[in-house]
């Protein structure tokens, strides 16, 4: 039943006021991966976290924030949506490694290395050439490890991707995008990309934005559940969840900010046109309260089991989180050599 499930969003960025978290807590979610920034630096992060400070004390009723899986599980039994925040960029931490710390303990679990463009980090996936993963990116990717913060490439290109697959010694995450089988969009990846991130742990969440999606605001539930279940014939079950990439009523400047930041003069329309500039529209059956019910329903009629179709609602982000966002100081590679070092002069 779906009420005895987990339900865990991966990544949304709707306009967070009291009537949405009521709706969502009307929805059955227990979490949502919220994103905090796009294209802010570190200054301005703290100040997103103080705006959310704000709503939590405000909504104390309705949400609370998450800094562990168990946070999400509290969250249930209380009645409350937990909300866990993410960087779709890597802008928080500017060029100072040690911001990566700082970051975590002020409650950012996920960050993205690239967002469409080249980063100080990796590639994004709108750059024609892709030099992979950076020498900074490298030291990067090996302080998320260390410290708990999850590695997520979900815009970044195919070969970084790759490579912070393989560089990462705890699995990452691609919280929102769909195989490039269904739809063949440059934000989408390629089974390659998806065989090698289950092979290592990672999750993928399904992507309900219509410009990943095949047929876009027309995809029809059942072609949703249906690329799901290719998915899973690919790669198993355990690695899927749902990273819904929803942006329910944001306004267009939100949008541009998304798209353009402060890097571009020009107007870039990222997967839009400048006769579509706009928000795509909403699929219908999933931009309501049943929007996660519905897919449940649609993955059990696709021949899902109900453990089936509950781990990829959220079950399985559950799992990835819990043994994700624990700091494992023993992977940091400089930290065992000092320790072997100071072995060595006791």
């Amino acid at each position: 039943m779906f009420e005895n499930q987990i339900v865990i969003d991966g990544l949304q960025y709707s306009n967070w006021d009291r009537d949405y978290f009521l709706m969502l807590k009307a929805s059955g979610i227990h979490a949502v991966h919220a994103t905090l920034v796009y294209h802010e630096d570190a200054r301005a992060t703290l100040t997103r976290f103080a705006e959310w400070d704000q709503r939590f004390e405000q909504n104390s009723d309705v949400i609370m924030p998450v800094y562990s899986a168990q946070d999400i599980q509290k969250a249930k039994e209380v009645g409350k949506v937990g909300i866990l925040f993410g960087a779709q960029n890597c802008s928080p931490i500017e060029d100072e490694i040690g911001l990566v710390s700082v970051m975590r303990q002020q409650g950012l679990l996920i960050m993205q290395l690239t967002y469409n463009n080249q980063s100080l980090l990796a590639t994004g996936c709108y750059e024609a050439n892709d030099s992979g993963i950076t020498r900074y990116g490298k030291q990067v990717i090996e302080e998320m490890n260390r410290v708990g913060m999850i590695i997520d490439m979900s815009h970044s290109a195919e070969r970084s991707t790759l490579e912070a697959i393989d560089l990462s010694e705890r699995p990452i995450c691609i919280s929102h995008a769909n195989p490039t089988f269904a739809h063949d969009a440059l934000r989408n990846k390629s089974d390659t990309v998806i065989k090698a991130l289950a092979s290592r742990g990672g999750l993928l969440g399904f992507s309900l934005y219509p410009f990943h999606l095949p047929n876009g605001s027309d995809c029809r539930l059942e072609d949703f559940c249906a690329m799901v279940a290719k998915t899973a014939d690919m790669v198993g079950v355990d690695h899927l969840g749902i990273g819904s990439d929803l942006c329910l009523n944001q306004p267009q400047s939100v949008l541009e900010w998304m798209r353009n930041g402060r890097w571009s003069k020009q107007m870039d329309y990222g997967e839009g046109s400048a006769n579509n500039s706009g928000w795509p529209d909403s699929l219908p059956w999933f931009a309501g309260r049943d929007g996660m019910r519905n897919i449940y329903k649609g993955l059990l009629k696709t021949g899902f089991n109900d453990n089936e179709a509950g781990q990829i609602i959220g079950g399985n982000w559950y799992q990835f989180l819990e043994r994700s966002l624990v700091p494992m100081p023993e992977l940091n590679s400089s930290y065992q050599k000092d320790r072997q070092r100071s072995e060595v002069i006791a």
